[in-house]
């Protein structure tokens, strides 16, 4: 072991990022790095790999941020425990990375000064940040926004003659997506998800509670919702921001439970085939955005495979759908295999990660700084999705308050990034560096390739073949003891590391 442990710290060469993360402690086990107008840390560029070099990068419980490190490819296994890669073996194609632009999200970019402002938006976005692909727009208001609205609050308005943006949209998303796309060169793809009709649309009269749209699909206030969808990407696009993407509802099932506290439309899988079989999918293709695409469901794991079974099933509806759309909060209770079975179900259509929180179950801390144990969840969570079909993983808010909001129903939770308006300043917790271990390396149109264990280890891992010929795998060690293992590419050898207790490390290579 001592002649390993030599061995592996004589192979590294490490490199310091370009701008460190400054760090604060939270507690013992708990720290944040602290950004602000003049200050923040960057994700090290990825040197130039030669063949028989990797590169490393690693975040930790015990202090790491993205910290880098390159190495030399050997001809033996330095460990018992090898991964073996193999690429003939291939799965789904990545999608993309994200998080959602919210109106809680820009109520607390706005608060810092313009110089914090465009810092935070590059964390996130900027080649030297965790180049995030993905963004996701609540269509109207959602519980994070100060109020229930909607873009037509005129009752009987049925041809939308009054259908608007909102003041939230021009103020608190739509600037920020816009930066956000700058940064990326437009690469970024956005997906709008509803969360009620307006309350005049409804049989409850209300964007909260049980209620659905009135009548059946196929009807005048069907035809009317389907065209609100399309009046959404229209004005979007006129904003200069292109919509990539659109769920058919978000958490459908929300709408079904009585008095339920915040925006929610009720659905069953039935009506939601029917609406995209008779109005939503014939009014996207005949005004000519048939591209967009269309995810069905928007909820969570274990409503699966039966909700995409049912939709699945009808040919006519299956012409406009590319994917469903699945929630992550109570994946630790639902078997993972259901994403299986969904894929099985039709192989050419999507999975893709939609939603993800830490703080949302009520016995939780809404905001809990610097906590490993969440950006551990993130991985791990990640990892068994992306080993499981899924093409892409949302993060919910990409910035809060202090508490967790704002949020008109006070359902605070935790997000990456945590502002403190006071200071004029903001915190990326180990959510943030989780998310970037897999949004930063796993670039869209990434294959995953398998990967497998010799011998049973507690590791989690999973492997992508990236466009450029590269390959990259992403480790996670839940245990607080240092694990030594060898990661073999037959064309070049075996990647020697050992990864660090409570630790997440992504490896990256080139073949000969």
């Amino acid at each position: 072991m001592i002649r390993l442990f030599l061995l592996c710290v004589a192979s590294f060469v490490h490199a310091q990022a370009s701008q460190p993360c400054v760090s604060m402690k939270v507690s013992s086990y708990a720290m944040v790095c602290v950004c602000n107008s003049t200050y923040c840390d960057t994700v090290p560029q990825l040197p130039t790999l030669t063949p028989g070099m990797f590169a490393a990068y690693t975040s930790s419980q015990s202090g790491d941020r993205f910290q880098l490190a390159t190495a030399k490819v050997t001809d033996t296994a330095a460990s018992g425990l090898v991964l073996e890669i193999n690429k003939n073996v291939t799965r789904q194609t990545i999608i993309g990375f994200g998080g959602a632009f919210t109106d809680a999200a820009g109520i607390n970019i706005a608060s810092l000064p313009q110089a914090a402002q465009e810092k935070l938006i590059q964390s996130y976005f900027a080649s030297d940040g965790l180049e995030y692909t993905i963004g996701r727009i609540p269509m109207a208001s959602c519980d994070f926004s100060t109020h229930p609205y909607s873009y037509d609050d005129v009752a009987g308005d049925l041809n939308l003659t009054h259908f608007a943006l909102a003041q939230e949209d021009l103020k608190l998303k739509i600037p920020y997506i816009k930066q956000a796309l700058n940064l990326t060169n437009s690469k970024l793809r956005m997906f709008g998800s509803p969360w009620s009709a307006p309350a005049w649309m409804k049989t409850n009269g209300n964007m909260t509670g049980n209620g659905t749209l009135i009548g059946q699909p196929g009807g005048p206030y069907f035809k009317t919702w389907a065209n609100y969808f399309v009046r959404f990407v229209e004005e979007y696009s006129k904003q200069g921001i292109p919509i990539w993407g659109l769920t058919t509802q978000n958490e459908p099932a929300d709408g079904n439970i009585y008095r339920f506290p915040f925006q929610a439309m009720g659905w069953t899988p039935e009506t939601q085939r029917d609406f995209v079989k008779m109005d939503l999918g014939p009014a996207l293709r005949s005004n000519k955005l048939q591209h967009v695409q269309l995810m069905i469901m928007d909820d969570q794991r274990l409503m699966l495979p039966y909700w995409a079974k049912v939709i699945y099933a009808d040919p006519e509806a299956l012409q406009y759908i590319s994917g469903v759309a699945v929630h992550w909060y109570i994946d630790q209770f639902v078997p993972i295999n259901v994403l299986d079975f969904t894929h099985e179900l039709q192989p050419n259509k999507f999975i893709f990660g939609s939603e993800a929180c830490s703080g949302d179950l009520p016995w939780e801390a809404d905001v809990s700084l610097g906590d490993w144990s969440r950006g551990e969840k993130y991985a791990s969570d990640i990892i068994g999705d992306l080993n499981h079909w899924v093409t892409g993983w949302t993060d919910w808010n990409i910035a809060l308050d202090l508490g967790g909001g704002p949020n008109w129903v006070k359902n605070f939770v935790d997000s990456p990034i945590i502002v403190n308006a006071s200071r004029g300043e903001f915190y990326k917790q180990p959510m943030f560096y989780a998310m970037g271990h897999f949004s930063k390396f796993l670039v869209p149109g990434s294959v995953h390739v398998e990967l497998k264990a010799n011998i049973k280890n507690d590791i989690q891992s999973t492997a992508f073949l990236r466009p450029d010929g590269s390959l990259a795998v992403v480790l996670l060690n839940t245990d607080v003891s240092p694990v030594t293992l060898s990661v073999h590419d037959t064309e070049i050898g075996y990647l020697d590391i050992t990864i660090s207790g409570k630790s997440i490390k992504t490896l990256l290579w080139k073949n000969k």
